[in-house]
């Protein structure tokens, strides 16, 4: 399991944000060398959610979101982690979960997060009258 754990990464944020700075050109990529990241993750395999080919890339955060995705070779950040041989990807949506078991016996939801799953859906069965 820990081994699993390490190897997904999840950038908290939203898949269209990942979506639109790469729809951007990558939103401060290769010739942004002034750029300035609080976290840059190196070379990643980045999944961006749209069902796409992933992509070898440099994932640029500034503050709470997503600054750029591209080559980030020339940019320097705060934090720098080396995310080779590493998914990089958008925090997952559980449509269909049965969680709440789980939830009331450790609260933290740890079974769910460190699968990578960062918003849960409850109450989708829906109710038959007698």
């Amino acid at each position: 399991m820990k081994q699993f754990i390490r190897r997904v990464i999840v950038v908290s944020g939203l898949a269209g944000a990942m979506l639109g700075c790469a729809a951007a050109g990558g939103g401060g990529g290769v010739g942004s060398a002034a750029a300035d990241y609080d976290l840059i993750l190196r070379r990643g395999t980045v999944y961006d959610g749209s069902g796409s080919a992933p992509v070898v890339a440099d994932v640029g955060i500034r503050g709470d979101s997503i600054a750029a995705i591209g080559d980030l070779s020339a940019s320097r950040a705060t934090r720098e982690l080396d995310a080779r041989g590493l998914a990089v990807a958008p925090g997952f949506i559980n449509m269909l979960s049965w969680a709440t078991e789980s939830l009331i016996h450790d609260g933290r939801g740890q079974s769910d997060i460190r699968q990578g799953v960062t918003l849960e859906v409850f109450g989708e069965m829906p109710r038959f009258s007698r």
